[in-house]
C-alpha cells in the first residue's frame, strides 16, 4: 500500500499521495479519471468528453485489494473483489447525478445522522441537507463490506428503489466519488479515516458526566449547580454555559464576551469551577449580531454571509468559515475574551448553519471558496476545523474539546457530535440508536444526544414533575452512559438530578447509579478511546460490524456494542420489559452474572434503574474506583473481571489525561490475556511512559460468575497482583 498523507484540500478532507496511479479513460459518452489512492481505495471522476480519441478496449485495474473495470463503450465503472462488488447502471451521462446496481438483500448504512430512519437504509429517499437534527453525509457503507463517498459539498439527494441506488446533487460539474474496499465493518472504517482524517484522543474529563441545561441564567447559578452536585456526592466533570452569556439583546448576538450583568465576573467563575474540580463548556455560534465588534470586522473583510439565521429579529448573519481571516477573528475573539478566562471546551451550536427562512437566491453567494450552493454541507468543516487547530497551536499543553451540531466527513478529527433540539418522546428515543449507529458507520465515532430529548414541553407539560417524564429521562440516562459524551441537556425544564426528586429516592438514586455505571466504565472507555485513535476503531457498534452473515444481527437497530466486548440493549418503551437478541457465541450478564448461549431472541426483564447489558464471554473488563470526577483517583487499585468462557484480550490505556504529548509516545499500554483452557491470565510487560505514570500497581483480579462481581461492585476480588511493568501470569485454581 502506498504511504497515505492527509492534507486540506479546499473544502474536504481527502488524501493526497504524489506517486497514485492515475488513469485517463475517454470514451464517446464521458472521459473516466481513475486515480488510485491505495489498494483499497479509488477515486472515480467522469466529465464530458473531450472528443479526442476514445478507448478500443476497456479498461482494467487490478490495486491489490480489488478489480475496477471502465467499459470503453460508454465509460461505465464496476468493482470487483471475489466477485460483482457494485457496479454503476449503464445510462446517459450527467454531470450531477449517478445510479448505481445492488445487490439483492445488500444492507446499506450511513448517510450521516437521520432523526427517524430505521438502520438498515434500503428503499430509502433522504434528502442530504445539514439543519437541526440531521447530519448529511453522502456516504453508504455497505454489509459487503465496502463504502461508497460521494464527493460532493451541495445538497443531495439519495434514492434506493427498483432502478437501483443513486446519488443527485444540486450542482457539480463532474462525477466525483471514492470506492473505499475493506472486507470488513472495521476495515471500511479505517479506510475512511485515512482518506479523511484520524480520530485523537479528547481529554479524559469528556468521558464523565456533563450536565447543562437550556440555560443557566446566572454566574451563581451555573456554580450552584456543581457545588451541589459535589455535596450530593453525585460524580461530575463538568457544567455548559449555554447562549446569552453575552447579554440579552439579539443585536448583539454572540459577542464572544461576557456582557451579561449576571456574570460579572467570568474568571472567577471559572476559577470556582476549576476549584472544584470540573470543567466549564461554552456555547459559541457561527451567527453573530450587527451590533458586536466581531460582526464589523468579518463585515469589513466581506466575510458577512447574507442570508438570514437565528434570531431573526437581531438581523443575525453567519461569517464565512472559508475565508482564512475569517477564521483567525473568529478565533481570536474566542481566545482573548472566553478562553483566557478559563474556558475549558466549546460548543459549537448551529454549526449547519442554521438558516430560515433559506432563500435560493443566499445559495449563490460567493464564499472564499466557492459559490455556498457547492459547499452547502460542508459549512461545519471549515469552522470546527479552524478553532480545533487554531487552539492546539496557541495552547499544545491542553487538548481541545468541541461539541457541534453539525458535522461533515472528516469532522472526526476536530469533535464530537450531538444530535440536536430532539423532542422528549419515547419514539425519538428509539430512532436516536439507528441514528447514532449510521453516524459511527460513516466513520464518525463520537455521538451523543441530549438525555431526556431537548423540547419536552408538548407530551410532558409538567416537566421534571411529572413521572412519565422522569422515567424517559431516566431510560435516556442510562441509553447516554453508552454514548460518546454523557450529557444532561434540554429547555422547558430544569435537568439535574437533585431537581427530580430528593437523595434516597428511588429516581434519584436510579440517575445516580446510571452515572456512577458511567465512571465503573471510563477505564474501558479510555481503552476503547486509544483503539479509535490507533487502530480506527469505533465505540457504538452496529451488530452488523461483529456479525455481517447473521441477517438478523444486520438488521437489528434497538441494541449495539459498546466497544467490542459490551453489548447494550436501551429500554426504548414505557416498559420493565424487553426481548434481547444475542448474536451467536457466549454472553454473561453485567447485573448477575448469569451465562447465556447466543444466537438468540431472548425475553429480559428490566427495572426501571437498570440497562440490560451483556458480557462477550473471554471479555477482560477493568472497572473503576469510586470517584467524584474522572482523574480523581489513579487506577492503582482497579478490579480486573474476567468473563470466563473464551480467550480474550485487552489493553488498559493510560496517559496524562490532558496536552498532546501522547501523540509523541507519552503514554502507557499494558496488555492483558485471558487464556481460558489454562484459566491463566498474563499481563504483559508495560509499553510506554509518561510523567505521573504508576510504577507500581494492584490489580485485583476477579472471576467472574452468578452473583459474583456483578453490577458496580468493584471490590469483590479472588487475588491481588502486584505489578511493577514486568510481564506476569495469574493462574486461577479450578
Amino acid at each position: 500500500m502506498k504511504k497515505l498523507v492527509v492534507v486540506a484540500a479546499s473544502a474536504l478532507m481527502i488524501v493526497s499521495c504524489a506517486d497514485r496511479n492515475v488513469y485517463e479513460v475517454r470514451t464517446g459518452i464521458c472521459d473516466v479519471r481513475v486515480s488510485e489512492i491505495s489498494a483499497s481505495i479509488v477515486r472515480i471522476e467522469k466529465t464530458a468528453p473531450s472528443g479526442r480519441s476514445t478507448a478500443k478496449d476497456d479498461f482494467v485495474l487490478e490495486t491489490g485489494r480489488m478489480k475496477v473495470c471502465v467499459s470503453a463503450a460508454d465509460g461505465t465503472v464496476s468493482f470487483f473483489r471475489d466477485g460483482a462488488l457494485l457496479a454503476e447502471k449503464p445510462g446517459p451521462f450527467s454531470r450531477q447525478s449517478q445510479t448505481f446496481v445492488l445487490e439483492d438483500g445488500e444492507a446499506l448504512y450511513g448517510l450521516g445522522q437521520h432523526r427517524d430512519r430505521p438502520l438498515n437504509l434500503r428503499g430509502q429517499s433522504i434528502l442530504l441537507k445539514n439543519e437541526n437534527m440531521e447530519i448529511a453525509i453522502p456516504l453508504v457503507h455497505s454489509a459487503k463490506g465496502y463504502a461508497l463517498y460521494w464527493h460532493n459539498g451541495s445538497i443531495t439527494r439519495f434514492e434506493d428503489g427498483p432502478d437501483g441506488m443513486s446519488f443527485s446533487s444540486d450542482v457539480s460539474d463532474r462525477i466525483d466519488y471514492y470506492l473505499i474496499e475493506g472486507g470488513c465493518a472495521d476495515d471500511v472504517i479505517a479506510g475512511i479515516r485515512k482518506l479523511t482524517g484520524e480520530v485523537p484522543m479528547f481529554p479524559l474529563w469528556t468521558y464523565g458526566f456533563n450536565q447543562s441545561r437550556e440555560r443557566y441564567t446566572s454566574q451563581d447559578e451555573l456554580l450552584g449547580v456543581v457545588r451541589k452536585y459535589r455535596e450530593l456526592g453525585v460524580p461530575l466533570d463538568g457544567i455548559v454555559q449555554d447562549w446569552q452569556y453575552w447579554g440579552e439583546d439579539n443585536h448583539k448576538w454572540n459577542a464572544l464576551k461576557f456582557d451579561n450583568p449576571r456574570y460579572p465576573d467570568p474568571k472567577a467563575m471559572f476559577d470556582e469551577v476549576h476549584a472544584l474540580n470540573a470543567h466549564c463548556m461554552i456555547s459559541v455560534w457561527p451567527s453573530f449580531g450587527p451590533e458586536t465588534d466581531v460582526y464589523r470586522e468579518f463585515e469589513s473583510i466581506g466575510a458577512i454571509m447574507p442570508h438570514s439565521t437565528y434570531p431573526q429579529n437581531g438581523d443575525t448573519r453567519n461569517y464565512d468559515p472559508w475565508n482564512a481571516e475569517a477564521r483567525d477573528i473568529y478565533w481570536r475573539h474566542m481566545r482573548d475574551d472566553i478562553y483566557a478566562l478559563g474556558a475549558d471546551a466549546w460548543w459549537l451550536d448551529a454549526s449547519e448553519p442554521e438558516i430560515g427562512p433559506e432563500r435560493d437566491e443566499d445559495l449563490d453567494w460567493v464564499t472564499a471558496e466557492g459559490p455556498f450552493r457547492s459547499l452547502r454541507n460542508l459549512y461545519p468543516l471549515p469552522s470546527v476545523k479552524g478553532v480545533y487547530e487554531a487552539q492546539k497551536a496557541f495552547d499544545p499543553s491542553r487538548r481541545p474539546f468541541i461539541l457541534t451540531r453539525s458535522a461533515a466527513l472528516g469532522i472526526q478529527s476536530y469533535a464530537h457530535c450531538w444530535s440536536g433540539d430532539v423532542e422528549s418522546d419515547w419514539k425519538v428515543l428509539a430512532y436516536q440508536i439507528p441514528a447514532a449507529l449510521n453516524l459511527s458507520l460513516c466513520g464518525l465515532p463520537y455521538w451523543n444526544s441530549d438525555i431526556g430529548g431537548f423540547f419536552s414541553w408538548r407530551l410532558f407539560p409538567g416537566g421534571n414533575a411529572d413521572p412519565g417524564f422522569a422515567d424517559l429521562y431516566l431510560r435516556w440516562m442510562q441509553f447516554a452512559v453508552f454514548t460518546g459524551m454523557m450529557r444532561s441537556h434540554g429547555t422547558n425544564t430544569p435537568r439535574e438530578i437533585y431537581n427530580f426528586s430528593d437523595p434516597g429516592t428511588f429516581n434519584f438514586e436510579a440517575q445516580k447509579k446510571a452515572i456512577t455505571l458511567r465512571y465503573r466504565l471510563l477505564p474501558y472507555i479510555y481503552g476503547t478511546a486509544w483503539n479509535i485513535h490507533s487502530n480506527g476503531g469505533s465505540l457504538m457498534r452496529a451488530l452488523m460490524m461483529d456479525w455481517p452473515s447473521d441477517s438478523t444481527a444486520c438488521n437489528r437497530q434497538d441494541e449495539f456494542m459498546f466497544g467490542d466486548k459490551l453489548l447494550v440493549a436501551p429500554v426504548v418503551t414505557p416498559s420493565t420489559f424487553r426481548m434481547v437478541y444475542l448474536p451467536e457465541g457466549r454472553w454473561m450478564s453485567f447485573w448477575s452474572g448469569e451465562t447465556l448461549e447466543g444466537g438468540a431472541t431472548i425475553p429480559v426483564h428490566a427495572p426501571m434503574d437498570m440497562i440490560p447489558l451483556f458480557v462477550k464471554a473471554g471479555t477482560v473488563l477493568p472497572v473503576g474506583p469510586e470517584v467524584q470526577f474522572a482523574s480523581e483517583k489513579a487506577w492503582d487499585d482497579i478490579q480486573i473481571r474476567i468473563y470466563p468462557g473464551c480467550d480474550g484480550d485487552f489493553c488498559l490505556y493510560e496517559d496524562e489525561g490532558e496536552g498532546n504529548a501522547y501523540l509523541d509516545g507519552a503514554r502507557s499500554l499494558i496488555r492483558f490475556h485471558w487464556s481460558d483452557p489454562d484459566r491463566t491470565l498474563s499481563v504483559s510487560g508495560r509499553e510506554g511512559a509518561f510523567p505521573g505514570m504508576l510504577a507500581e500497581r494492584s490489580f485485583r483480579l476477579v472471576l467472574v460468575g452468578p452473583d459474583k462481581a456483578v453490577g458496580l461492585d468493584n471490590a469483590v476480588c479472588d487475588a491481588v497482583i502486584r505489578y511493577d511493568g514486568t510481564p506476569l501470569q495469574y493462574r486461577f485454581e479450578e
